[in-house]
């Protein structure tokens, strides 16, 4: 689920967008269109709240301002950053040991070393310091340096995914270690080793970047980039299609909408695969969502492939639980199909008896309570409206409401709420955090308060043994647990679509996506190495990613490497999908 400090973050990645411009003020490529820029603009809808990894920015990766000591490559496997080499692990999975790479200094000029590892993970791991996904590095024991060059992890019981946790930023203890890490300058005007460095911060507008001429992996082609904020879907793409934007993720209907040129510019549209997913959160400790009939009744009810049809338009899948139908974590025979009939079977036997204009009742209680989305977010204003369609039939009404999220969070604790969540990585990331007994209504933590002591059970084994098939057990245990006791209804997991100019590559070739989260916009899309961009040359044309025809199967593509869906094509087949937080 998501955390409060990077709350902005992952509403970025609801409605994130991407400008490719050679200045703010200036269409694409310039104001005459001509000739390749090396400026590039990236969209989002929220800025976030820190940029200090400390508090949680950039803590799976791919920040622009900070490295972490291993990354993620295109396939999504870890490869050293700021470590030479991936780490050693010990044989009872206690230790990790990293060799640090030489000559790295932050954009400052001031040498990285193993203090600056040190201090980071401690601060994270210290109490005071306001980071919501410190429960994230439960397993760290001790942190220490051996010498400048080398980093030793001494875990408290052995956690199978902790290499992906090292891709967190690191920083400078110079710096952030002389200041307070929850309020002090460093929140909002870092020091990093990353490819960039932030020049301007105006909040509510725009993040500037400069590219940093001293990075150890090579000083980035694209010179300049700008995160500006862009908050509603129709305005993105409107700002698109007028050439003020080069490229923006948009919602399936709207992305239908670019064809292979648009307003005499070429446009190409990736899809990405991701763990992305929409959610329903039924708020514990209310007499109605809260009640366990209502919460069955409801995961029954709901029409998933209906709002995989008409809402994402073939562009994701039905969603059963937080982990992908297609992943090899699902466990297989949690599908669930609908059934409006048994449903109201449900209803019934627990006494919720129809009233006189269809709502149930029982004891007094309307069965019927506010369902909130964040406003400007088509995805989620039409899947709250068709799950209150969908409720209504089975006789539970639901007010649906539009917000900010300053409005919605103060309710989130009584007050169901259309979130998204997910994480590609391991599954212990994203569902600790979401089910936990123990973090229920921390911030954008467990958000449905959601208590059941074999869950809590099964997510400490899950998380506390290497043995791959306990790991397995305890990850199906939890996935069957939800559909007995359900706290969340699951709605879809959603592809993440992309419309960009085509005037950018890579030395690789074509532009492509890693496999996403929900958080998406910041360090996701086609611009997540954006320091490895080339713009076009005059002659040629750069490899593509793989082409989909229009209508093309509903098969979504090969995991990490993203999918073209060319110049024009419909996206109406498109299909795939899932994603770390709720929000």
């Amino acid at each position: 689920m998501a955390a409060r400090s990077v709350r902005p973050v992952m509403a970025a990645i609801l409605a994130g967008a991407v400008a490719l411009t050679a200045a703010a003020c200036a269409g694409p490529g310039g104001a005459d269109g001509a000739g390749p820029k090396d400026s590039a603009v990236v969209g989002i809808a929220f800025e976030p709240d820190s940029l200090s990894p400390l508090l949680g920015y950039g803590k799976d990766g791919n920040s622009k301002i900070f490295d972490g000591l291993l990354a993620f490559g295109a396939d999504m496997k870890l490869k050293p950053a700021l470590a030479a080499a991936l780490p050693e692990v010990s044989d009872d999975g206690l230790t990790y040991t990293y060799k640090l790479r030489e000559g790295v200094t932050f954009s400052d000029g001031h040498p990285f070393t193993a203090a600056d590892v040190v201090f980071t993970y401690r601060a994270i791991l210290d109490p005071k310091t306001n980071n919501p996904s410190r429960t994230e590095l439960d397993a760290v024991k001790d942190v220490r340096a051996a010498g400048d060059d080398t980093v030793v992890f001494t875990l408290a019981y052995p956690y199978a995914p902790f290499a992906e946790r090292t891709v967190l930023g690191i920083a400078p203890e110079h710096v952030a270690g002389k200041q307070d890490v929850n309020t002090g300058p460093f929140t909002t005007r870092p020091i990093g080793t990353g490819p960039y460095v932030l020049t301007g911060w105006s909040k509510g507008e725009k993040l500037t970047f400069t590219a940093n001429e001293h990075y150890w992996g090579g000083a980035p082609a694209v010179k300049k980039f700008t995160m500006a904020v862009v908050k509603d879907d129709d305005v993105r793409a409107t700002r698109l299609r007028a050439g003020d934007l080069d490229a923006a993720i948009l919602p399936p209907n709207l992305a239908a909408g670019f064809t292979g040129t648009t307003a005499g510019k070429p446009y190409k549209t990736y899809r990405a695969a991701t763990f992305d997913y929409r959610q329903v959160t039924l708020p514990a400790h209310d007499k109605v969502a809260g009640d366990p009939a209502i919460r069955r009744a409801l995961d029954l009810a709901v029409d998933r492939q209906a709002m995989v049809d008409r809402i994402l338009e073939g562009a994701g899948k039905p969603a059963y639980g937080p982990v992908p139908t297609d992943s090899p974590w699902f466990a297989k025979g949690t599908e669930r199909r609908h059934d409006l009939a048994g449903a109201r079977k449900i209803l019934d036997e627990a006494g919720w008896k129809p009233g006189p204009d269809g709502v149930r009742v029982k004891n007094g209680v309307r069965a019927a309570f506010p369902l909130w989305y964040l406003s400007g977010d088509k995805l989620r204003q039409d899947h709250a409206l068709a799950y209150a369609s969908d409720a209504k039939k089975a006789g539970i009404a639901l007010t649906t409401q539009a917000g900010a999220w300053e409005v919605i969070e103060p309710r989130m604790k009584t007050d169901a709420v259309l979130a998204g969540g997910g994480s590609p990585g391991d599954p212990d990331f994203d569902q600790y955090l979401m089910l936990k007994s123990s973090l229920a209504g921390d911030g954008f933590n467990n958000m449905a308060q959601y208590a059941d002591p074999v869950v809590d059970r099964a997510l400490e084994d899950g998380r506390r043994t290497n043995d791959p098939a306990k790991r397995r057990a305890a990850y199906d245990t939890i996935q069957r647990r939800l559909v007995k006791n359900p706290g969340y209804t699951f709605l879809t997991h959603v592809d993440h679509l992309y419309v960009v100019s085509d005037r950018w590559e890579t030395a690789d070739g074509g532009l492509t996506t890693q496999i996403e989260p929900h958080d998406h916009g910041l360090g996701s899309g086609p611009w997540w190495n954006i320091e490895d961009w080339k713009p076009k040359g005059a002659a040629g044309t750069a490899k593509n990613a793989a082409l989909v025809a229009p209508g093309a199967g509903g098969t979504g593509p090969a995991r990490g490497t993203g999918t073209t869906l060319g110049t024009g094509t419909a996206l109406a087949g498109a299909a795939k999908s899932s994603g770390v937080a709720a929000r």
